[in-house]
């Protein structure tokens, strides 16, 4: 409820109780009949305010006050038109009862709620790995890169005893031939004698070739084939030996020459990659 002191004047056909008008804090003009009754009886086409006095539309019966045009006086209005909103539609059936409590269907929302959660993280993890998915994909190589992570090389083409270069992955690739006297020369190296120990047998798939990076493993240079103290491989930049089977023999490389993946496609051809 809201209370409102005026004077009654120009703004008195604009103001009209929709209660009782009672006597306000201010101090009237003069003085103040009161009537007491059980019914409250107002004439809703009758300004209550009015240039006349507060009389002409003053209940007959119940309180009341009469006052003089220029005196002061409280008017209390009731707001009994302002609609509470419904949310009915938004509620759920078991609730709506006021009679009915609340706790007695809180399984069944309950469980509800818990399918609700459950299908909205199934569709979150969905969504994530999705967009997760496609992120890395994003990243992941090119086709005309992945076209290049593979060589297939022609091994009838390459004459026994000889070492032909390859470019894979921008990288020289060497694959060589090796004679029988090469191999028995490399399968008989006492081992615990090598740098990085290594097994001729371990580094082939087929003793007749060896097919390695033709990258030194001290500062990156590229070795030449078919020379050095051992008949392989020979860095001139900072005098590295490799020999047959790229094992280092001597110089200051730490490792031996890196062996790729590779597999024989057929007996003249082999995949490395």
């Amino acid at each position: 409820m809201m209370s409102l002191a005026a004077r009654s004047g120009a703004f008195s056909p604009y103001m009209q109780a929709t209660a009782v008008a009672v006597a306000g804090p201010l101090k009237a003009l003069v003085p103040g009949v009161v009537v007491k009754g059980e019914k409250i009886l107002l004439d809703p086409k009758k300004q209550f305010l009015c240039r006349e006095s507060l009389s002409g539309q003053s209940p007959k019966t119940g309180p009341a006050v009469t006052v003089s045009i220029n005196g002061c006086a409280g008017v209390r209005f009731a707001h009994t038109d302002v609609r509470v909103p419904d949310f009915t539609d938004y509620r759920r059936p078991e609730v709506q009862d006021p009679g009915k409590s609340s706790q007695e269907s809180s399984e069944s929302r309950r469980t509800f709620s818990y399918l609700v959660t459950g299908a909205s993280t199934v569709v979150g993890v969905y969504a994530a790995k999705t967009v997760v998915s496609q992120f890395v994909s994003s990243m992941s190589a090119s086709a005309d890169v992945l076209a290049l992570s593979q060589i297939e090389v022609k091994l009838s083409d390459i004459p026994e005893g000889k070492n032909m270069t390859f470019k894979w992955r921008g990288k020289p690739l060497f694959v060589r031939h090796r004679t029988e006297k090469e191999i028995a020369a490399e399968a008989e190296v006492n081992v615990a004698e090598l740098r990085d120990p290594q097994h001729d047998k371990d580094r082939v798939l087929n003793p007749k070739w060896i097919i390695v990076l033709g990258v030194c493993t001290h500062l990156g240079c590229v070795p030449i084939a078919n020379a050095g103290d051992y008949g392989g491989y020979y860095c001139p930049c900072h005098g590295s030996h490799y020999d047959a089977s790229g094992r280092i023999r001597k110089g200051p490389a730490p490792l031996n020459l890196e062996v790729p993946y590779y597999e024989f496609a057929d007996d003249d051809n082999v995949i490395v990659g």
